[in-house]
């Protein structure tokens, strides 16, 4: 008997689950499977790999669309802030697929069911399901209402520019000079690092940040950063 959620699934989802096998995996996250070995279903990696496909096709559409007179760099940038992981996994966040998720006691003990990576990844594997089985016009649908909607809000406040892009506009246009990062500090599992990284102008401390990896304590650190720098 299955443990997987398929009314929760058809509610969250918004369908009639005529697969059940296709959707079980969507929401099948590796770690599960190290611990069962009996559970005879893949993991969700090869419907990720369609549903970023997929996805990619569908935003790349609706921005061409929707702002006929925007550069191909500017169009680009938008879809980079609509697809990226943080971005994914806010809304899977929010439509709860954590809560639907198959997952190893391991990794749901050390917050697996919140973990940005790999809700981003199962938004996608998802997408990849609903495409098979509903087919291009649905999962247009379904993106343009659980993740299209907040395009013009981030084109309108500039979220497309990332929190480093923006430090570095303010500290050249403010102070004529270039941020620079590095790392301070480090600490866990190869495979589960964590790392404090301090953005420096001029060999001045602006902000700290942490992360999962070197690029988000960055992100991280020059938020703080910007912070301090429009607060002169």
């Amino acid at each position: 008997m299955s443990v997987f959620n398929y009314e929760q699934a058809e509610k969250t989802l918004g369908i009639k689950i005529k697969d059940k096998v296709l959707f079980e995996t969507a929401f099948t996250h590796r770690s599960y499977l190290n611990e069962h070995p009996e559970y005879e279903n893949p993991s969700n990696e090869r419907l990720e790999f369609l549903g970023d496909a997929v996805l990619q096709h569908l935003s790349s559409e609706f921005l061409y669309r929707t702002y006929p007179n925007d550069p191909e760099g500017h169009l680009t940038n938008y879809r980079s802030a609509i697809v990226n992981t943080v971005s994914l996994a806010k809304e899977a966040g929010r439509l709860k697929y954590g809560e639907l998720l198959l997952l190893s006691k391991g990794e749901e003990a050390t917050g697996g069911r919140k973990r940005e990576y790999i809700l981003a990844n199962t938004f996608e594997a998802v997408l990849g399901a609903l495409y098979l089985q509903e087919g291009t016009k649905f999962c247009r649908g379904f993106v343009e209402k659980e993740l299209f909607y907040k395009v013009e809000t981030i084109i309108k406040d500039e979220l497309y520019k990332d929190s480093k892009s923006k430090f570095q506009e303010k500290a050249q246009e403010n102070l004529n000079l270039t941020p620079q990062y590095k790392v301070m500090d480090s600490w866990g599992a190869d495979h589960e690092k964590s790392f404090r990284v301090g953005v420096f102008i001029n060999d001045e401390l602006y902000g700290e940040g942490e992360g999962m990896s070197k690029q988000k304590a960055e992100q991280n650190a020059a938020v703080k950063g910007l912070d301090r720098l429009l607060s002169v």
